[in-house]
């Protein structure tokens, strides 16, 4: 036993030196309530500092009943929501959208881990390192969840790099709340085309829809309180924001 912990710190010794390394171990034991002993406190550490052996995995390559480390920007979060557990107690729960180069789909906050909402130390656009998260099929698709044996941490801008731009086949779907005045724009080819945009909501999120060109017109299909539906939608990632935008090849319909 003594051998595979000093075959942990080896994985690390030239980056961090032992006394900062077994304090971090005092803290993940410490954050965890002592659920984890002491060798999987280390795991979690040289995961943390990318020294583990198991790759990350990507988004589309998510199937329910695994357990992955996965890299994502956050897209979306909805509303905390307080529930009462079979014992009693009382819970709560936050779901949150992510996406990476390869789609998206919904991370899952419990409990404490929702004060990290809570405190601002993950918003809107955070890019995020989840560790040993484990999958499920949800409601709208697969979705992963920080669990008791997960560890979160919050990645620089500069450290890790997503694609601009996201075809995603998950539909946006919702009630329109409000439809704003059309506008004209002047496109690199010299021709003008027309944008206008929708805000929706989506369960217990309001989300702002982009319609471009010949779709501006099918929108003005439907009015105020209308349920919709938005298909083959364009993610961009502008200036650390995600979008949503309805092109040509998007499709629109009633729910």
């Amino acid at each position: 036993m003594q051998n595979l912990i000093n075959n942990f710190y080896d994985k690390v010794r030239d980056i961090i030196d032992k006394d900062k390394f077994d304090n971090e171990i005092i803290k993940i034991k410490n954050d965890s309530d002592n659920l984890f002993n002491e060798n999987i406190c280390k795991l979690l550490l040289i995961d943390k500092l990318d020294r583990s052996d198991y790759s990350s995995s990507k988004i589309s390559n998510l199937e329910p009943g695994m357990e992955s480390t996965i890299f994502a920007k956050v897209s979306n979060i909805g509303d905390i929501r307080e529930f009462q557990k079979k014992n009693g107690k009382k819970g709560r729960v936050v779901n949150l959208e992510i996406m990476d180069n390869s789609g998206m789909c919904r991370l899952v906050l419990w409990d404490k881990d929702v004060d990290l909402i809570k405190n601002n130390t993950i918003e809107l656009s955070s890019n995020i390192k989840l560790i040993n998260g484990y999958v499920k099929k949800g409601l709208d698709g697969i979705e992963i969840n920080k669990g008791r044996w997960s560890l979160i941490e919050i990645i620089e801008k500069n450290n890790y790099k997503f694609a601009n731009n996201l075809k995603n086949e998950k539909p946006i779907s919702g009630r329109i709340l409000e439809i704003m005045p059309t506008s004209p724009f002047f496109k690199n080819n010299g021709e003008y085309g027309f944008f206008t945009s929708v805000k929706i909501k989506e369960k217990n999120q309001i989300k702002k829809i982009f319609i471009w060109d010949d779709k501006v017109k099918e929108i003005q299909k439907y009015k105020s309180g209308d349920l919709i539906i938005f298909e083959r939608v364009d993610y961009k990632n502008k200036n650390g924001v995600i979008e949503n935008h309805i092109n040509s090849n998007s499709i629109i319909k009633k729910n």
